[in-house]
């Protein structure tokens, strides 16, 4: 067993409970063992170790090829005399009376992947200063490792030996009986064999399974329930007869399963059927159904499975955690350049607003300090429309996009993020090459990669960014590739952490300095792209990323309309604004004024409708914000056109994660900030296309 020094070792992450064991690995030098320093540990060790710790029966870690033994307090019960020095051993050296039978079991999960149970195995054991017998069931379950490979064995044990040897003493109990009546057989044959039928059925079908056992007719009443379903749910045989199946399902799978039984009436057998069941208690148990019926009933054979369920559930929720942490890594490594180049666009405007206060200044320069504000609100607005991009909360959409494009709209941000004393030097080609993925996720790899270089340059150097084509998939007759490289004169990446820059949550910054997040977002969009990402780097030379992205063919041109900047009268038009925000409102109101037309300012989405039943005839056109208190705009706009068939809709937004997940439904958008002239030509065509339509 490794050596316990708690007063010479560094502090390591903190244990979730875990009991006496838990405070065993807290204290144990692992330094000193093959498994090596604790705090070096893969993930896939310290999540698989937290939960057998956390785990109330006996349960049990092996570990690498030599089998480490790592187990919870109830393994090291049932270990007897052996505990504690077998933890952390390798289990064929510790557990030599048992390891020739779980030796080869745990070595054949690690090769295949394929986990097993075994039920009421015997086993010879010393303990307790003496051999004796053992009756286990137990199930092995693989463990993944980061490398895509089996690295560990997970085991769930119960010790049935107490069970079984009463279950023994009652079956000589019984044998005997049976043997008392078999001396009165000559009396009564049929009697014997009836109650030898019934022993058999009830002793071994119902009473001796830890599943739950059902017989039903094909309309779900119940006729029959093992004693298991005591234990597993809570209900005692007497509430569950004559008691519809269907009651105890949960809403979400009634249809499902009543579905299921009237196919069973047709004859139809399931492996593997899942629902959900109510428990005494309230809360539900997913169940995995194996079902069989005759001419009468249904016969199925039921095991809880609901910790695997929630335990893929926690998985899926980790992934998208981590994704969501790698985005607000992006988010926070551009805040300051972007507070920056706010800062920069509201001195001009507030420069340029002051100086309009002045009474002696010529229109000349009044129009100049005009058109300089519109400039500044129009370059701010696509500043906060690149953060946004950021920031969106959706699945990942493969597109067909030219890198060449977004690097150009990145250039001025990477610009600010990389600092005015490195030199960003762009070497794209005229000629676009196009790829298919994520355009968002491209966007927040390339920052990714210059917040990288940044950090490696500190501050000062040269960042060199390149797009073309691949040419190793011309050669290699795979499909063809276009490449984006990140060249920096920074400090270099030393090898023995080249294999690892690439690992969640890895970093060789200092703590706060970043979360290690960042060039695992761009290595799992590249993977997610069916792309690759390459490093090449010198120890105080620099370092060039290389992201390989499948190319794609032209996408066909889209059908453009000229804008026009020419404002459009609305010749006393009626529109029904919907806006929450005083400001916007007000200013609304006044613009389209204005512009001739009459509008009418409702606060909310209820306000508004109380407004269209008025007289829903005045108004021409509905002008809504999207994220309201209470109904939403989109929702509202739903409304309108329920009740109001024809009646235009136009949404105004600055950022909705409702528009970002699900679209604006066929309606028409304006973004926020927009302008006049923006503002009347959308309302405008919102009303002519509505009279083409009625005409």
């Amino acid at each position: 067993m490794p050596v316990a020094s708690p007063n010479t070792l560094a502090p390591v992450p903190p244990m979730i409970g875990g009991g006496e064991m838990g405070d065993l690995v807290r204290d144990t030098d692992w330094s000193s063992t093959a498994l090596g320093d604790y705090r070096s540990w893969p993930a896939s060790l310290r999540t698989s170790l937290s939960l057998v710790l956390n785990t109330k029966g006996i349960a049990a870690l092996y570990w690498g090829p030599q089998q480490w033994l790592l187990y919870n307090d109830a393994y090291g019960l049932a270990l007897g005399d052996r505990h504690p020095a077998a933890f952390g051993r390798p289990m064929p050296e510790v557990l030599t009376d048992i390891a020739p039978v779980l030796s080869p079991q745990v070595a054949q999960v690690l090769a295949t992947g394929d986990g097993f149970s075994i039920e009421n195995l015997s086993m010879m054991m010393q303990r307790h200063g003496q051999q004796e017998e053992t009756v286990w069931t137990y199930s092995f379950s693989p463990v993944q490792g980061e490398s895509g490979g089996y690295e560990g064995v997970l085991l769930l044990a119960s010790e049935m030996t107490q069970q079984v040897l009463a279950d023994r003493k009652r079956d000589r109990a019984e044998h005997e009986r049976a043997q008392a009546l078999l001396r009165l057989s000559e009396l009564n044959a049929g009697l014997e064999e009836e109650v030898s039928r019934r022993t058999a059925d009830r002793n071994r079908l119902w009473l001796l399974s830890a599943d739950i056992m059902l017989r039903c007719t094909f309309d779900g009443v119940i006729t029959a329930v093992n004693p298991a379903w005591t234990d597993l749910l809570g209900w005692q045989e007497s509430e569950l007869i004559g008691l519809s199946l269907f009651e105890l399902i949960h809403p979400d799978d009634l249809a499902h399963t009543q579905q299921g039984a009237s196919l069973s009436a047709d004859g139809h057998a399931y492996a593997r059927f899942d629902d959900r069941y109510r428990h005494k208690n309230g809360s539900y148990r997913w169940i995995s159904w194996s079902t069989q019926p005759d001419e009468q009933q249904i016969n199925a054979v039921g095991r809880d499975f609901t910790a695997e369920r929630e335990s893929a559930n926690a998985l899926a929720a980790a992934e998208e955690a981590l994704r969501q942490s790698q985005k607000l890594e992006a988010i926070g490594q551009l805040t300051g350049g972007v507070a920056h180049d706010f800062n920069n666009l509201l001195t001009v405007i507030k420069s340029s607003t002051d100086l309009l206060k002045r009474p002696d200044l010529s229109n000349e320069r009044r129009a100049r300090y005009v058109s300089a504000i519109a400039d500044t609100v129009e370059r701010a607005a696509k500043v906060n429309s690149q953060l946004l991009a950021f920031a969106r909360r959706q699945a990942l959409q493969p597109t067909v996009f030219a890198p060449a494009e977004n690097l150009r709209a990145l250039a001025s941000m990477i610009k600010t993020l990389v600092g005015a004393e490195v030199e960003l030097v762009m070497k794209i080609p005229e000629h676009s090459h196009f790829v298919i993925a994520d355009p968002s996720q491209f966007d927040m790899a390339i920052v990714n990669m210059a917040v990288n270089a940044r950090d490696a340059m500190v501050g000062q150097g040269r960042l060199i960014i390149r797009v073309g084509p691949a040419s190793r998939g011309a050669e290699s007759g795979e499909q063809p590739q276009v490449v984006i490289s990140m060249t920096d004169t920074g400090s270099g990446i030393a090898p023995l952490h080249l294999g690892r820059i690439f690992e969640p949550f890895f970093t060789t910054k200092g703590v706060g300095q970043g979360t290690g997040l960042g060039l695992s977002q761009v290595f799992g969009f590249a993977k997610q792209s069916g792309g690759e990402i390459t490093v090449d780097s010198e120890v105080d030379q620099g370092t060039t990323f290389t992201l390989y992205l499948p190319q794609a063919s032209e996408p066909r041109e889209p059908r453009s309309v000229e804008a026009t900047h020419e404002l459009v009268h609305g010749h006393g038009t009626s529109v029904l604004i919907v806006e929450d925000n005083p400001q916007v409102g007000a200013f609304a109101m006044q613009s389209l004024s204005d512009l001739g037309y009459q509008p009418v300012l409702a606060i909310n989405g209820q306000e508004a409708l109380t407004e269209l039943a008025r007289d829903a005839s005045r108004f021409k056109v509905v002008l809504s914000d999207v994220v309201m208190p209470g109904m939403t705009g989109i929702e509202l706009a739903h409304e309108i056109r329920r009740r109001y068939e024809g009646l235009p809709v136009v949404l105004t937004s600055g950022y909705s994660h409702v528009l970002a997940e699900k679209g604006t439904d066929g309606f028409e958008l304006l973004h926020k900030p927009y302008s006049v002239e923006q503002l009347s030509r959308l309302l405008c065509g919102a009303v002519c296309a509505h009279r083409s339509k009625v005409t």
